[in-house]
């Protein structure tokens, strides 16, 4: 039997591991909350806990591959650890973990990958297709035909967690600290109108990672998460800003109680949903095409393909 391959993304807000066949089939998917940026943004270095946090998760995950008998994998981190001066004392502790040793991606990089993974099941005749990754530290916007290299690709320093740390620091967020962090987006979308001009045209907009995931469970209200549910279901600029409201208006004791919001994630989804509406608005799209398959189906990819380290 051929070794299965794996990709693992250790991100600002979370670290992930995705299991596929030699096809690139799915047939195992994690997702785990550690917090890698925590602080970031403030003192430009990891906190020691986020590493002991992200590295445990690490070392879970290594044993979940052992039992698939995975063989090449790519491990990658991001915005986190693009900011970190102490990113090599984690990239040591992950390769003890892992056994491989993380890659650094630049913007460009992670939005290509996330791009190459998301638009790979769609339909060519769909698009362009202008898809949004909608992390913890950064968003990379990518546009271009499904089953090709993107057209442009561009990376913003604005996050879930990146906004959250910066502007809000109520609970819930102040009328004034949502107003800037929607003004500090709609400034930074300006640059992805600039720099990606097809980002104007783009036929479809995709949404990717956690926050436009959780928004999508909040709409249909999934007492449990169900990917059959949240892949390629089709959200409304008029359901994205009614989350946003009900979310950004109650305290995180009132919001963790929504169906189809982790517990976890409730202190930076009030920030990750203003970055989605922000987007809606300025490139007034009607709809959003959720998307389960993302960066790690791209890694995956790239390994089935002969790319990244064994």
């Amino acid at each position: 039997m051929s070794a299965r391959l794996a990709a693992i993304d250790c991100g600002t807000n979370s670290t992930r591991l995705l299991v596929a066949d030699e096809h690139g089939a799915t047939v195992d998917r994690r997702m785990r909350i550690t917090r890698l940026g925590q602080g970031v943004d403030a003192t430009g270095e990891l906190a020691a806990e986020a590493i002991e946090r992200t590295v445990a998760v690490l070392r879970e995950y290594r044993v979940a591959m052992d039992e698939h008998g995975v063989g090449p994998v790519r491990m990658t981190a991001t915005s986190a650890a693009r900011d970190a001066a102490n990113r090599d004392l984690f990239f040591a502790a992950a390769e003890h973990a892992v056994g491989v040793r993380p890659e650094l991606l630049g913007g460009h990089e992670e939005g290509r990958l996330s791009f190459r993974g998301a638009t790979a099941e769609l339909d060519p005749s769909g698009g362009p297709y202008l898809v949004v990754d909608i992390g913890g530290g950064s968003t990379e916007f990518a546009v271009g035909a499904a089953g090709a290299e993107p057209d442009g690709v561009v990376s913003l320093d604005i996050g879930c967690v990146r906004l959250t740390e910066k502007f809000f620091h109520h609970d819930p967020p102040t009328a004034v600290e949502l107003s800037q962090a929607l003004s500090v987006v709609r400034d930074y979308l300006d640059d992805v109108a600039r720099d990606v001009p097809g980002s104007v045209d783009a036929r479809q907009l995709v949404g990717l990672a956690g926050t436009v995931t959780t928004v999508a469970a909040i709409e249909q209200g999934l007492a449990e998460y169900d990917r059959d549910r949240i892949h390629h279901f089709t959200l409304t600029h008029h359901a994205v800003e009614d989350v946003f409201r009900t979310l950004a208006t109650e305290s995180r004791a009132d919001r963790i109680h929504n169906p189809g919001l982790e517990p976890a994630r409730a202190d930076v989804i009030v920030a990750g949903t203003a970055i989605l509406a922000g987007i809606m608005r300025y490139f007034e799209r009607p709809t959003c095409l959720v998307s389960e398959a993302d960066i790690l189906d791209g890694l995956v990819l790239s390994l089935r393909d002969g790319g990244g380290t064994g």
